[in-house]
């Protein structure tokens, strides 16, 4: 919905939030997930859940709700009460703020009293993210804090120990650090949006005194905006790719018409600097793991030159594929999507013109209103297209895994017989339990997996150290290297031991990598470790969302016999070992560890 896309108008959210829910429901597709989200909040928090609601709606997110009651979320995160307890949350916002701190310094306290203070304060909020974790296994969202809005010493408030400015940016990076330690914890930097705001009208306090409320209430829409952004990366609901239109946005002017040497980009004059600050913040999202294409209308030979300018900063091979021709934006948007064996719904398309950002947008595209070149960094920044929660070394390397996968669908072009292809990549796959190296990898795979995903389930970080850790449970990862290059780590499961048999909690795999036959080898692998065990069989799940189709059937072309079908689609399957005689990979020589 448009009025919950970045640049919102929050006084109008505020207003008409209650039409906005109703309209949301009747209008937009049914979320692909659900979670159950509890705000525990320092502050009074009963429209903020509201607004939440819709954003995370909006993202593809049906939330449900537990609200705590004022101010009792420390009691609430040691000590759940029993409502707490069986709502079970998934995602728990600490929604806390300056007001709550326990401690603060003044100017009569001695260096160490301070310190003691800091770490006391630190401590505090550490220990509620574990204690939420140990007992409900949940990803929790922490606020860090906003600057005071007074300055008892003036300037030097922001230099001496002493100074609350001084304490709070030093409470902001120890909570930093302390987060980028704990798996499963994510900031929603309320520092930042506060000095977006403006200070002095996020913290005015006649909204304490008057509703004990901890901002402003005209910034809740914006609040909730950033906690939704943190939670839909979170749910893996993430952009993947930016597909950038060329002629007056990445550079002023046209170039089939201007020519090369008359576009405005470089150096020279403004607008020239602004172009070339956008192509540079483009390429930079190249290293946070963004896909970068080319939707243009456009001769492709103007294209490459247009991109080719000696005063730019991006050049064609910054791009994984280059759509530059007269057909409808949507019908290339779409033939990007399935080059790349991806939704429609992770494409986000950068174009100056408001009829074709409104023609795709209708195909299922996202394409935001970028207003002139000095907007656009803010606009596709602060839209949190591609929130970035964990940074693992695949994301590094997105683009080159991609540019490789282009190069596979060119050699299988070459081949009439598919298992011959197949042969001809040379594929080399290392499946093994789990490995601390792997972890952060892992939890982000099944974070973001949909398609290829029989259950769907999330885990954190800590989730996958338990399983590789405990002899309750079989684990597996799967790498894949061919001949054009090494995918990384492409496919996990999780199998949980009862008796004889091993469940599977958790298969999936990378789309990068499907058709390759590398299912097969991790059920020869399965099937291995089962044994190890003491299992006789196996027993599959399939549980169905919006996204998964495609492996409906998939334990049934493995060979798995269907045992239990459910009103909603979900299924059991079930195999015994017995019956796997024969190896199923044929194509991928596999390294073992014994």
């Amino acid at each position: 919905m448009k009025e919950l896309e970045y640049p919102f108008d929050s006084s109008f959210i505020m207003k008409k939030k209650k039409a906005l829910r109703r309209l949301l429901e009747e209008q937009e597709p049914a979320p692909a997930v659900t979670k159950r989200v509890a705000v525990l909040g320092g502050s009074t928090t009963a429209d903020i859940v509201r607004v939440l609601e819709l954003f995370l709606r909006n993202f593809g997110i049906a939330a449900k709700f537990y609200e705590c009651e004022y101010n009792m979320f420390r009691q609430e995160a040691l000590f759940p009460s029993q409502e707490l307890s069986d709502f079970k949350p998934e995602i728990v916002w600490l929604h806390t703020g300056l007001r709550n701190l326990t401690f603060k310094p003044s100017p009569d306290m001695s260096a160490e009293q301070i310190a003691d203070g800091l770490d006391a304060e630190v401590a505090g909020y550490v220990q509620m993210w574990e204690s939420l974790h140990e007992k409900f296994g949940c990803a929790v969202v922490q606020n860090n804090f906003e600057l005071p809005s007074s300055r008892l010493m003036g300037n030097n408030s922001g230099a001496d120990p002493r100074g609350l400015v001084n304490f709070v940016g030093r409470l902001n990076l120890r909570l930093a650090d302390e987060i980028n330690a704990h798996s499963g914890v994510y900031l929603c930097d309320v520092n930042y949006l506060s000095a977006v705001c403006g200070l002095d009208e996020w913290s005015d306090p006649q909204y304490w005194y008057m509703y004990k409320y901890a901002l402003n209430t005209r910034f809740i829409p914006d609040l909730c905006f950033e906690a939704a952004k943190v939670i839909k990366a979170v749910c893996g609901r993430n952009k993947k790719v930016l597909a950038l239109d060329l002629d007056n946005t990445m550079w002023g002017g046209i170039v089939g018409d201007d020519g090369v040497e008359n576009l405005a980009i470089g150096q020279e004059t403004a607008e020239a600097m602004a172009f070339y600050q956008w192509q540079e913040y483009v390429k930079s999202l190249k290293n946070i793991g963004v896909l970068l294409t080319v939707c243009s209308k456009n001769e492709e030979e103007n294209a490459i030159a247009g991109l080719e300018h000696p005063e730019g900063a991006v050049k064609p091979a910054d791009f994984t594929l280059i759509k530059a021709n007269w057909e409808p934006k949507s019908e290339n948007l779409v033939n990007t999507a399935k080059e790349l064996d991806l939704l429609s719904e992770s494409i986000v398309l950068a174009d100056d013109n408001p009829a074709e950002r409104e023609i795709v947008r209708a195909c299922g595209f996202s394409a935001p209103d970028i207003g002139e070149v000095w907007d656009y960094i803010r606009v596709i920044d602060r839209s949190g297209f591609f929130e970035t929660v964990s940074l693992s070394a695949d994301d590094l390397k997105r683009t080159e895994m991609y540019a490789e996968n282009a190069k596979r669908k060119q050699a299988q072009s070459k081949f009439a017989d598919y298992n011959d292809y197949l042969l001809s990549l040379e594929m080399n796959a290392e499946i093994a339990p789990f490995k601390p190296v792997y972890v952060e990898r892992l939890a982000q795979l099944a974070g973001k997996s949909n398609q290829f995903n029989l259950t769907t389930k999330r885990f954190t970080e800590s989730d996958m150290t338990h399983f590789m850790e405990s002899q309750g449970y079989v684990t597996l990862y799967g790498k894949l290297a061919d001949k054009f290059g090494d995918n990384g780590v492409v496919s996990e499961i999780i199998g949980r031991v009862d008796g004889r048999e091993v469940h599977i909690e958790l298969w999936l795999m990378s789309c990068r990598v499907l058709k390759r036959g590398m299912e097969y080898a991790m059920l020869d692998e399965l099937v291995k470790a089962a044994k190890n065990v003491g299992a006789d069989r196996l027993v599959g799940y399939y549980l169905p969302t919006a996204k998964n189709k495609m492996v409906e059937k998939f334990y049934g072309e493995l060979g798995f016999t269907l045992t239990e079908t459910h009103d909603d689609g979900a299924t059991v399957w079930a195999l015994s070992l017995d019956e796997h005689k024969e190896s199923k990979n044929k194509a991928i020589n596999v390294k073992r560890e014994d």
